[in-house]
């Protein structure tokens, strides 16, 4: 995408039951996110990794694709018995897998999405997260691979009609992870089997054919693997699982984390400096650095050099979660799912913690592409109630927060980091923008436990309330609620009034003895 004289604007897609909205992003006029594109019939959504076209599955047989400079639907396919869909990075292909009718049944389609037309079909029994999208493009789409049995197929991206090009055997393969940016590599993962320990190897993409590795390492007691490239594919980290613990500390099994370069300098375990489970590891987006999230809770976080070289520790707590921010400079440490929600905000290059808040509930969590701000969502079916979107500046303070009764995505619309400015320009004019939003009110612009606590900044202007027994404290309620009445407030009024006729009807009286 070429870069405008102006930033691109934000959007943020929104899926609620059975229908989609298309918001503008902040910074918000009024607070409130003007609406692009309402209302749509949709079961799934989603965009295609560069942001120029939006998937949306309106039934289980058809897919209508939009282009998102205008939010006008371009193409809509038919496609019935439809159980999963994906768009290419750069959106020229979209890519389904269909409930197969026989064993011979080509039920995976490479749809070109301008003119609606074929590329290429195959067959695939079954769908999993290891295999699916079943062929893998490179970021730029130039280059294009699928696993097959015992080999990795590599096609011509341009022509899928030539079938593939070029294969690479490798024997027992179960899964592959191509490099996407630059495609110069593609890892793969051979499973244990018959006492022989499970492995991923390395390979070049350009001599795939000769079949021997740049680098391999091997493990034993391995059940799943989550492979992971840097931007630049120099390095690769491999998260291996396995379902049991031998030394029983831990009901969900044993993780380890290795790391390989494409070089072949660095083939072994990442030095972690407390024992338990591996929660998260990411790579930062310019791939010079990457973060870990580690061990027994309290959890450790510390971030290393591509050269595996502890750089900055983040300290301990409940967090499973790391997001870079896509501009750099910032990151967010959160413990989501099953933890209570605290986020940490750190300037990893000025090595100091900007802000700790929370965000209770979370499902999703992402930066915003110009790096500013950070939305967490609650949504359903993880959790059915109190599903909501939350935005925090880079700070942690937070923007904005808006409530549903039912939730089931929000995204972010892709943009390259590269098409907004400079990080510390972005934020000095946010800040400014912030300031002068704040004024009228006489409010700083201070993270949100901050402003929570102003109201009592002067304790002498209010007496200590008297102390009332358990019982004495829903005593008015009760009486209320038999009574009939709407309220204690209510019921409060009707004390008062009937207290001062007390007060005059004893005057009266006394008023009288007096006269006689």
């Amino acid at each position: 995408m070429a870069l405008d004289n102006h930033s691109p604007s934000l959007e943020i897609l929104v899926r609620r039951p059975e229908e989609l909205s298309l918001w503008t992003g902040p910074p918000f006029p009024n607070g409130q996110p003007n609406v692009k594109l309402d209302k749509v019939n949709c079961l799934n959504a989603k965009f295609s990794d560069n942001g120029s076209l939006l998937m949306v599955v309106k039934s289980n047989s058809v897919i209508s694709i939009y282009d998102c400079k205008n939010s006008k639907e371009i193409r809509s396919f038919e496609v019935p018995n439809l159980v999963a869909s994906v768009l290419s990075p750069c959106g020229t292909y979209l890519q389904t897998f269909q409930k197969p009718s026989g064993p011979q049944d080509k039920n995976v389609t490479l749809w070109k999405t301008e003119t609606g037309d074929i590329a290429y079909q195959h067959s695939q029994k079954n769908l999993t997260k290891t295999n699916w999208p079943s062929i893998q493009f490179s970021s730029d789409e130039a280059t294009a691979c699928r696993v097959a049995t015992n080999e990795v197929q590599f096609f011509d991206s341009g022509d899928f009609s030539k079938g593939f090009i070029n294969r690479l055997r490798v024997p027992g393969v179960a899964s592959a992870e191509l490099s996407s940016s630059p495609a110069s590599h593609v890892a793969a993962f051979v499973p244990e089997s018959k006492g022989v320990p499970a492995s991923v190897q390395i390979f070049a993409c350009g001599n795939a054919s000769q079949g021997q590795p740049v680098a391999r390492r091997s493990f034993f007691r391995c059940s799943t693997t989550q492979l992971k490239w840097n931007h630049g594919s120099t390095g690769l980290l491999i998260l291996v699982q396995s379902d049991v613990d031998k030394t029983n500390q831990s009901y969900y099994g044993e993780s380890k984390l290795y790391y390989l370069t494409t070089d072949g300098v660095h083939e072994g375990l990442v030095p972690l400096r407390k024992e338990g489970p591996i929660h998260d590891a990411q790579w930062s987006y310019s791939g010079l650095e990457f973060a870990v999230v580690y061990g027994f809770m309290p959890a450790k976080a510390t971030l290393f050099d591509k050269k595996c070289n502890p750089l900055l520790e983040l300290g301990t707590g409940p967090y499973n979660t790391i997001r870079w921010n896509p501009k750099g400079k910032f990151l967010c440490l959160a413990g989501f799912g099953n933890l209570p929600g605290d986020m940490v905000f750190w300037d990893y290059i000025e090595k100091k913690q900007l802000a700790a808040t929370k965000a209770e509930w979370s499902v999703t969590s992402e930066w915003s592409p110009d790096g500013c701000y950070f939305m967490t969502a609650t949504t359903a079916p993880r959790l059915q109630v109190d599903n909501g979107i939350k935005i925090f500046h880079y700070n942690g303070s937070l923007y904005f927060k808006k409530m549903f009764d039912k939730l089931y995505q929000a995204d972010w619309k892709p943009e390259s980091p590269s098409n907004f400015g400079d990080i510390t320009e972005l934020i000095k004019s946010l800040d400014s923008v912030k300031l002068e939003d704040k004024k009228p009110s006489g409010q700083g612009s201070k993270p949100t436990q901050a402003s929570t606590k102003a109201p009592s900044a002067n304790p002498t202007a209010q007496k200590p309330a008297a102390y009332r027994p358990p019982h004495a404290k829903t005593a008015a309620v009760i009486q209320a609620q038999l009574l009939g009445e709407s309220s204690a407030e209510t019921l409060s009024k009707n004390a008062l009034r009937n207290k001062k006729k007390r007060e005059k009807q004893k005057e009266k009286k006394a008023a009288a003895d007096a006269s006689s």
